[in-house]
């Protein structure tokens, strides 16, 4: 019978084959950037952040004393942590390992091999800075010519935050659990009074068991952490009742002005001092800023912020970013549109955007005035619009419908997902992308300032081999 070893012999000696030992000894290159393919993403990272002002990041430390070990160099942190972004690495463990295995980070690094601990604390450190980068390389965008703003989508996904849905609690049950704890810790201190008195009388004063304060803290400390949970949902339900109340004046001021008096019915205005939560409204204990929200993909209840972008049709270049805590999109369409002249110095000719974002408010406001906006008032759903609502019937909602039923308005219109929802898809499948690595609001939005910029960064190391469309 012939063995595999003698196989493998015979075939040695009928096909050659490359030659192969791991005992080759090698001399590598002196330049380390030749261990990679010219034109490699790790090689134009590299170039791009030698081209960014990372003054606010150096600027950070302060002059030492010359004792211990000098910190990395931040460019090449800045480096290693935006090539890993754009490839889905966000793990610092995971960015340590790669400094040995993965060859471009290797480069990137430099050889060096910062532990999972610096990796994190530089991220952690330095994470406003990082997200201050987006406008930057928006900019090296514009100069390549991949933004135009002649047409801009607006979309919003919602993006797991870093907790878990099951570590909520609505108001309605805090109040119970508030009641039943109360109740718990008052009869363990009865119980610790009885129990006190009783070994006083046996072991002398100063004497006690040790088990029962155990009870009585963890109890009171739960009963701590929801009263604090009541207090900011409370301050919530007030924030919303005094904005409420500012908007249902601001009509009857409009009012005012339009009829020369307030005719008309006058808004209902809540008082904010007497507005107490929703028995559903609820608190999160992990992340507290993140809210439960319906995932339109998935048509499920997941905790999770709604993160937003504005896309630029040219080459699908992010042109304004944000993050907010609120499911719908509305409030979200001004503050968009004016950070995109912001980012870019410039408005667009064409917005569209989907119904969430329809409101009469948002397409009569001085920041939307020339922009050409294709925003239905109502939802479409297996092919039929929703029954209109007080939100779409106006005079701006018919005029419209009339603009999106014109062959144009249609054309224009149908653009919109191709424009922008292929961004999200982008960063949830391509990049692995589906929870937030942070808690809290600010780092969250960070976080995703991240995200955006990295995605420019791969439009624009990827448009510079691709033809410009005319």
């Amino acid at each position: 019978m012939t063995t595999g070893g003698a196989v493998a012999n015979v075939l040695a000696m009928t096909k050659a084959f490359r030659p192969y030992t791991l005992d080759q000894q090698l001399l590598l290159p002196p330049d380390m950037r030749q261990w990679l393919p010219e034109g490699d993403l790790a090689l134009f990272i590299s170039d791009v952040v030698d081209e960014l002002d990372l003054s606010v990041i150096y600027g950070s430390y302060e002059t030492g004393d010359g004792r211990g070990q000098p910190p990395y160099d931040p460019a090449m942190l800045v480096k290693v942590l935006l090539y890993a972004y754009c490839t889905g690495l966000r793990s610092s463990r995971k960015i340590e390992r790669a400094t040995y295995r993965d060859v471009a980070i290797r480069v990137l690094a430099g050889d060096q091999h910062p532990d999972h601990d610096s990796i994190a604390a530089f991220r952690q450190r330095h994470l406003p800075a990082l997200a201050g980068l987006f406008v930057q390389g928006l900019r090296l965008c514009q100069a390549a010519g991949l933004v135009k703003l002649g047409h801009v989508a607006l979309d919003g996904t919602k993006v797991q935050a870093n907790a878990s849905k099951h570590k909520a609690m609505s108001y309605a049950r805090m109040n119970e659990s508030e009641h039943q704890l109360e109740r718990e810790v008052r009869a363990l201190l009865d119980q610790a009074v009885q129990a006190d008195a009783a070994e006083d009388a046996q072991y002398g004063a100063g004497q006690r068991g040790d088990d029962l304060p155990v009870e009585l803290a963890r109890r009171a400390s739960r009963l701590a952490k929801i009263r604090a949970a009541k207090a900011v949902l409370e301050q919530q339900a007030r924030d919303e009742a005094a904005r409420a109340a500012d908007a249902g004046r601001a009509k009857v001021t409009a009012r005012e002005q339009r009829v020369g008096s307030a005719k008309g019915r006058v808004p209902n205005v809540p008082d904010p001092a007497q507005a107490q939560p929703a028995p559903g409204a609820q608190y999160n204990f992990t992340d507290p800023a993140s809210r439960i929200m319906l995932d339109g993909a998935s048509k499920s209840w997941v905790q999770a912020y709604n993160a937003q972008a504005v896309v630029d049709a040219q080459a699908q270049v992010i042109v304004a970013c944000t993050v907010t805590q609120e499911a719908t999109d509305v409030q979200q369409f001004v503050p968009l549109l004016t950070q995109v002249q912001t980012n870019t110095g410039q408005r667009p000719s064409i917005v569209t955007a989907d119904a969430g974002y329809f409101s009469e408010a948002n397409l009569t406001a001085a920041a939307v005035e020339g922009i050409d906006c294709y925003v239905p008032p109502d939802r479409h759903s297996h092919g039929r619009a929703a029954a209109p609502t007080a939100r779409t019937r106006s005079a701006v909602a018919e005029w419209m419908r009339e603009k999106l039923r014109a062959p144009e308005g249609r054309q224009v219109y149908a653009r919109r997902k191709a424009i922008v929802e292929p961004v999200f898809g982008q960063a949830k499948e391509g990049r692995a992308f589906r929870r937030f690595f942070f808690r809290g609001y600010d780092k969250v939005a960070a976080e995703w300032a991240l995200i955006c910029l990295t995605h420019n960064l791969l439009k624009l190391f990827r448009g510079r081999t691709c033809p410009q469309p005319a």
